[in-house]
C-alpha cells in the first residue's frame, strides 16, 4: 500500500522467530503482538498514531490519502466486503493451511483437509468473482485487492494451482505486473 501510494517510509522488521514481536516496545504499538502495524508520525491531528491489524492499516491509509476506497457509498461497500472477505476468510484460513501444510511438527490429515479444502472453496469464491470483472470490488483496484494479493502470492504453500482458477490467475498476473506491486513484495529485502 506504501509503494503505491508512493509516499516515504521506514521498515523496522520484527523478526516472529526471535519473538521480536512480544517485547515492551512492539506491544506498545499493538498490544495483541501482531504484525503488521504502523506508526504514522502525521496522525490526523498531527500527532503520532499508532494502527495495528492490516484491515485496519489499509482503511487508515486510504482514507488518508483518498486512494483505493471509494467514497461513493455504494462503491466503498463494495470494496469493504471484499475487504472484509479476506480479513475474515482468506487471511485465517490460508494462514491456517499454511500451519498444517508447511510448519506442523506433525503431519495431521484432519487439519491439511480441513483448511485446503477451506481454501479451495475460498479461491472457487474468488474465481467466480472475478469472472468479469478486473478487481475483487468491480471498477478499480481497490484494499481488497491490495490485502488479498500477498496470500494468493504464497499459493504454493497451500498447495494451489493458479492453473484450477483462472479468473484468479488473470487478476493475479495483472497485479504482479504492477510495479508498486512488484516493489512492496521486496519489502523488506529478503535476508533482512
Amino acid at each position: 500500500m506504501l509503494e503505491e501510494l508512493d509516499v516515504d517510509y521506514t521498515v523496522h522488521p520484527i523478526h516472529i522467530g526471535r519473538q521480536e514481536q512480544f517485547t515492551p516496545e512492539f506491544l506498545s504499538i499493538n498490544p495483541n503482538g501482531k504484525i503488521p502495524a504502523i506508526v504514522d508520525s502525521d496522525g490526523p491531528d498531527g500527532n503520532p498514531i499508532k494502527v495495528f491489524e492490516s484491515g485496519a492499516i489499509l482503511i487508515y491509509l486510504a482514507e488518508k490519502y483518498n486512494q483505493f476506497l471509494p467514497t461513493e457509498p455504494v462503491a466503498r461497500i463494495e470494496v469493504l466486503q471484499w475487504l472484509m472477505f479476506q480479513m475474515g476468510g482468506v487471511g485465517p484460513m490460508f494462514g491456517q493451511a499454511h500451519h498444517f501444510m508447511r510448519a506442523a511438527k506433525e503431519e495431521v490429515p484432519y487439519g491439511i483437509n480441513r483448511y485446503g479444502n477451506e481454501v479451495r472453496r475460498l479461491y472457487g469464491v474468488l474465481d467466480v468473482r472475478l469472472n468479469d470483472q478486473n478487481y475483487l470490488a468491480g471498477g478499480d483496484y481497490s484494499i481488497a485487492d491490495i490485502a488479498t494479493y500477498p496470500w494468493v502470492f504464497r499459493r504454493e504453500w497451500h498447495r494451489i494451482d493458479l492453473n484450477d482458477f483462472p479468473n484468479v490467475k488473470r487478476w493475479f498476473d495483472m497485479l504482479c505486473a504492477r510495479p508498486e506491486v512488484q516493489r512492496g513484495m521486496s519489502v523488506p529485502p529478503v535476508g533482512t
